[in-house]
């Protein structure tokens, strides 16, 4: 059924429903039991300042005032995934804008780059990738032929002509050696769709997207045990909730818009209960900007804290779960009715020791037990989490032990109850439903199904093929083997974002043919070529004619309109330049690729992806629905085969530290993505070197903040300074990407082929190292 079309452009939301469901408590408008303290604006307390962000954005943009004024009135949010129209969203009333949008303004409003510096891809190699965005907009397309030294500017039939023809050999030969690649910088659900389109029509299902490194647990885990994965609620089920839990993120850094929608469910009541290794900073106290109460006094976000191990998720859930089976605290009428293979999963928890999960969670029996009395007490509740739980080899296995707890208490499918996998960047929720993936055609369409690719034909005209494709990790390998001929990589940056850099760049440099479509200067592009790079300059959302869609964390699916204003020299909307590619490399079929125009390929989408069916209709800014409605699984309808929600078992991992090592994870400073970040966390006071250290290790191995110190785990080394933070004893953070190089590549979760971002590590003061060897530089062996 086509979900309800709706035009909004206030963002006014109801009064929220208070807490368990019913009517909201009358709110007291200064509640001094929620304030941080007493120094307006945190004055001297490490911080953000919003009001000096806006002042800065507004000198970086002084050029183009009226331009980003437009964007920030009348666009789509490229950030994060909360979604928004203009500045406006459906959650809260008031203006909606974070430091985060105001960040990656800048790259849709700045001048052209001059093409010529790229005649030296050698000089460029010495600037860090944020000088290389900061050189500005990639305006022509340019061609760097081996032998060459450097980029030439060429126009766009001898480009298209050219990337056709080594599409078209490659082809010939197996069109598995072509793999396309997406990033999640502000990449609408439009170029999504063609993508993987024409992967599909160039004959491979060799596609992939940024939500590999991110939520690709998320999406299997709960594919399996509810039919969908993505969240089950929407925002506004946040206002009027008793708990939420926030497991492994750090909203506060990440999606700080959030922090206001925490702001009012904590003045409706709601309480909020954190479990992370970290305590961070952000989820203890934070200054609201555009709430008076919240800016002058700052909130107390978190209720309960519950520290953990890195990687002790599993442990912990299942913990907080054989407690409430021993003490018979379910809902055994939802759990008969409504869901499949409890029985399993409580037999094998009764078999677990308590001892067993207090070393792997990292936390006291007493500590889940009490996490457990507080879920079970609270009538609703809400579980949030993030790269925390999703960045491990058994990320999976992590939302599997979460989905069983809500589960096992029917938190699912209800008013203010639900799990939420919240997203980092604005298109990465619609790029696998877009079919942007190796697995599917688009949602709802798996991949080598008799049935599905008949459907596909008849939709498209052409025959899909069958073979499940490689992820980007798989890729990689396929790199390295020699496996790949051309990769297409629009946008993303997997020097950066990858596991083990010096591998990564050794594979990159055995693809004979490298395709860049982007919209500023990659590292990637400055790569010696094998045969050929081509660099194709990409536009934004903003200058899209036709206007353009995103998928929202809450599955809200949000049109964003053309924005007048500067456009940037020979630039094409991302979702024309394959279409135009594939045209060429099969004339004689080309008319069952071609699109004209951003409406036409929201029609496809529809025909395609049946819950998007509604997708067609969105043409003026604030038009948007919600595919599933606002509570997704409500009325206890699951999207499985048997039409019940699954318990899944979930084993505890094995990570076993050798006596004097460490557990060492990467973590998010204040950035997004590997394109936009501070180089001190504003939250924190860290730098981008800094080891994040628990006191008691500090002290055991006569530390003090500041200290500089190796972290050498069995793939790389690691030079940092230390920071006494309050992090649980035995874990070391370091910043990611500077971090990737002690990670080892080859190691992701076996079900969805997510890299584990976490290594064992000693440390070393290194005042104490006379001598300490460099970080190997060349080539690593083949895994």
């Amino acid at each position: 059924m086509a979900a309800e079309l709706q035009r909004s452009t206030d963002g006014a939301s109801g009064p929220a429903a208070g807490p368990g469901g019913g009517a909201a408590p009358r709110r007291r408008r200064f509640d001094p039991r929620h304030w941080a303290g007493l120094r307006p604006y945190g004055l001297g307390e490490q911080r953000p300042n919003h009001y000096k962000e806006i002042l800065k954005t507004i000198w970086e943009n002084r050029d183009q005032l009226g331009y980003a004024w437009r964007i920030l009135r009348d666009g789509c949010c490229d950030g994060c995934s909360l979604g928004t129209t203009g500045m406006r969203d459906w959650t809260i009333d008031g203006i909606h804008l974070c430091t985060i949008r105001l960040k990656m303004l800048r790259l849709n409003t700045m001048p052209a780059v001059d093409p010529r510096i790229l005649e030296d891809p050698g000089a460029l190699r010495r600037k860090t990738s944020r000088e290389l965005r900061e050189l500005g907009r990639l305006p022509y397309p340019m061609v760097w032929r081996k032998g060459e030294p450097g980029y030439r500017r060429v126009s766009w039939d001898e480009v298209l002509d050219l990337v056709a023809e080594r599409i078209r050999a490659t082809v010939a030969r197996d069109p598995d050696r072509l793999f396309f690649y997406m990033t999640s910088r502000g990449m609408p659900n439009e170029a999504y769709f063609a993508f993987q389109k024409v992967a599909r029509f160039l004959g491979t299902n060799n596609i992939d997207n940024a939500a590999r490194i991110c939520h690709a647990p998320s999406t299997s885990a709960l594919a399996k045990t509810i039919g969908y994965g993505a969240t089950t609620v929407s925002y506004k089920d946040w206002i009027g909730c008793d708990l939420i839990v926030l497991v492994g993120t750090n909203l506060a850094n990440n999606q700080p818009v959030t922090t206001k929608y925490l702001y009012e469910a904590k003045k409706a009541g709601t309480r909020v209960a954190v479990v992370n290794p970290y305590r961070e900073e952000g989820l203890e106290r934070y200054w609201v900007p555009s709430s008076v109460e919240s800016a002058l006094f700052g909130t107390r976000i978190m209720d309960e804290f519950f520290q953990i191990n890195q990687g002790g998720d599993v442990a912990f859930f299942n913990g907080a779960l054989k407690h409430l089976i021993e003490t018979d605290r379910l809902d055994h009428a939802f759990i008969r009715e409504h869901t499949a293979g409890f029985a399993e999963l409580a037999a094998f928890l009764r078999e677990l020791s308590w001892e067993e999960l207090e070393r792997s969670a990292g936390a006291p029996a007493a500590a889940m037990r009490r996490f457990a009395e507080l879920y079970a007490s609270a009538r609703t509740s809400i579980t949030v989490w993030s790269m925390g739980v999703t960045q491990h080899r058994h990320g999976t296995h992590n939302v599997f032990a979460i989905s069983n707890l809500a589960l096992a208490l029917g938190r699912i499918g209800k008013p203010h109850c639900g799990l939420m996998p919240i997203r980092g960047h604005s298109g990465v929720q619609g790029g696998a439903e877009m079919g942007a993936v190796p697995n599917t055609y688009g949602m709802g369409r798996p991949v080598g199904d008799q049935a599905t690719m008949a459907a596909m034909k008849a939709i498209w005209g052409f025959e899909v093929p069958a073979k499940p494709g490689l992820t980007a990790t798989a890729a990689i390998d396929a790199m390295y083997r020699g496996e790949i001929d051309v990769l297409y990589s629009a946008g993303g940056n997997f020097l950066e974002t990858l596991p083990d850099p010096a591998y990564v760049r050794a594979a990159l440099e055995r693809v004979p043919v490298k395709v860049f479509q982007d919209i500023v200067i990659n590292p990637m592009m400055l790569l010696e070529p094998g045969e050929l790079n081509v660099i194709l300059p990409a536009a934004t959302r903003y200058e899209t004619p036709g206007g353009v869609t995103q998928t929202s964390t809450e599955r809200r699916v949000i049109f964003s309109p053309e924005i007048p204003g500067r456009r940037i020299g020979e630039a094409r909307p991302e979702w024309e330049i394959p279409v135009r590619i594939a045209e060429r490399v099969f004339p004689e079929r080309a008319h069952l690729i071609r699109y004209e125009n951003t409406h036409q390929i929201r029609e496809d989408i529809a025909r395609t992806v049946p819950l998007y069916d509604s997708i067609q209709h969105l043409r003026r800014k604030g038009d948007q629905f919600q595919w599933g409605g606002p509570l997704l699984c409500a009325g206890n309808r699951f999207n499985t085969p048997d039409g019940k929600a699954h318990f899944v078992v979930a084993p505890l991992p094995e990570q076993d530290v050798p006596e004097g090592k460490f557990r060492v994870s990467t973590r998010r400073g204040k950035q997004f993505n590997s394109m936009v970040w501070d180089e001190v966390d504003p939250l924190t006071g860290a730098g981008r070197d800094d080891v994040f250290i628990a006191r008691e290790d500090a002290e055991r191995l006569g530390l003090k903040d500041g200290d500089p110190v190796l972290l050498r785990s069995d793939h790389g080394e690691y030079r940092g300074r230390v920071r006494i933070s309050r992090i649980r004893p035995g874990n070391l953070q370091v910043h990611w990407p500077e971090g990737n190089v002690l990670i080892p590549t080859g190691v992701c979760d076996p079900y969805c082929g997510e890299p584990d971002y976490n290594a064992i590590c000693e440390l070393i003061p290194l005042r104490e190292q006379a001598t300490v060897a460099e970080p190997a530089r060349g080539a690593p062996a083949a895994p």
